[in-house]
């Protein structure tokens, strides 16, 4: 990765591209909170399922590009490429980090 991502943030965009689910359940707190696509995810359990679904559905890699950190927020915009609908892309992640670990990510176009 080119960019210096907090740790935390580093760990995602790494087990995202391993494409594991329990990989990137592992990067959330306990309570974690993923925000994608109009619906909530809320702990690993769910977080995990959400990502393994993500897996079936589509192939793709996602490069940061770009991170401000504001109110709290981390938001690092990264460009996806795969086959969903609409790619490419530039999608936005809105994280909240709890030391090493997302507390709480958002994902928007």
């Amino acid at each position: 990765m080119t960019m210096d991502l907090p740790k935390a943030i580093e760990a995602y965009f790494e087990a995202d591209r391993t494409g594991s689910p329990d990989a990137i359940a592992a990067t959330f707190t306990e309570n974690g909170v993923v925000k994608d696509k109009g619906l909530t995810h809320r702990g690993r359990d769910t977080i995990r399922a959400w990502m393994a679904d993500e897996a079936q559905q589509y192939s793709y890699t996602v490069e940061p590009f770009f991170m401000t950190t504001e109110n709290g927020k981390t938001q690092v915009t990264a460009h996806a490429v795969g086959d969903f609908p609409g790619s490419p892309i530039d999608l936005r992640f809105f994280f909240v980090l709890a030391g090493d670990k997302v507390a709480e990510l958002e994902i928007t176009i």
